[in-house]
């Protein structure tokens, strides 16, 4: 299982990966909050992540910090970048049911230009295989790996977004499941955002309300909540800085011809 940051950016990415070994157990575990703002100085420069063992056994786990980069359909590229924070503890054993609290500490400077984001990784460890069992009893462990998303943004900085351009599609929706047919195309909206501002934004914070006239030349307006906007793009990240983001949503009624315009409301 990969979520990937285009839909789901709001929640943990989750990882399992399939090992063999001479454990019985499948292990699961918790991270929360899945996205967590912070800032280069003050109280926000300290953040606190909390994971939690679910299941029966022990959950031996560790964490590791890499910056994000994406291109303008949202798609992330990783870089390690553990010298930019102080995490405590490192790496941590928990009982069933038990929970750890991870600390942050920002320690890449208190002048950046733009806010910069990463994944704080906590990677289940495999737990070594029992010598007494025998290799007839070896069975497949689960071993999970949850992203977080960290976004710190410079000492007062604000966003500014636009939306550079918005034009008719054909939205194609996803299948239910993997292997399942597409559903048909449904009418849609192609809009590109920009933001100059010197902090990220979190665009599925707002409503969209999208004005413009339909086939008939009647005038249409749309308004997409922030539940929906959540389900299809996930947070919405746009990175400051001038960057931009290319997002795509289904729509109840096709615009027609003409222009289309994007206000963002609270």
């Amino acid at each position: 299982m990969y979520s990937s940051f285009q839909r789901t950016a709001v929640r943990s990415a989750i990882v399992a990966t399939a090992l063999v070994a001479g454990a019985a157990t499948v292990y699961a575990m918790r991270v929360s909050p899945m996205i967590v703002e912070m800032t280069t100085t003050g109280s926000d420069s300290v953040a606190r992540v909390e994971v939690q063992n679910l299941n029966a056994g022990k959950l031996p786990f560790e964490t590791r910090i890499t910056r994000l980069n994406f291109d303008e359909n949202g798609v992330p590229s990783e870089t390690p970048a553990d010298a930019d924070f102080i995490v405590f503890p490192p790496q941590g054993m928990l009982p069933q049911g038990a929970r750890q609290v991870v600390r942050l500490q920002w320690v890449g400077g208190a002048e950046i230009p733009t806010s910069q984001a990463y994944y704080l990784s906590v990677n289940q460890l495999p737990i070594p295989a029992d010598p007494t069992t025998g290799a007839q009893a070896a069975q497949v462990q689960v071993v999970y790996h949850m992203k977080a998303l960290i976004v710190v943004a410079p000492p007062n900085a604000q966003p500014n977004v636009a939306a550079a351009s918005v034009k008719t599609i054909d939205y194609q929706p996803p299948a239910a499941k993997q292997g399942d047919p597409l559903p048909p195309k449904v009418p849609g909206v192609e809009i590109v955002m920009k933001n100059t501002g010197r902090r990220h934004a979190m665009m599925s914070a707002l409503k969209w309300g999208l004005e413009g006239k339909d086939v008939a030349g009647k005038p249409l307006r749309i308004l997409i909540s922030e539940e929906e906007l959540n389900r299809i793009v996930g947070s919405g990240y746009v990175a400051g800085g001038g960057g931009t983001r290319v997002f795509r949503l289904p729509l109840v009624k096709a615009f027609g011809p003409g222009p289309i315009n994007v206000k963002f409301l609270k």
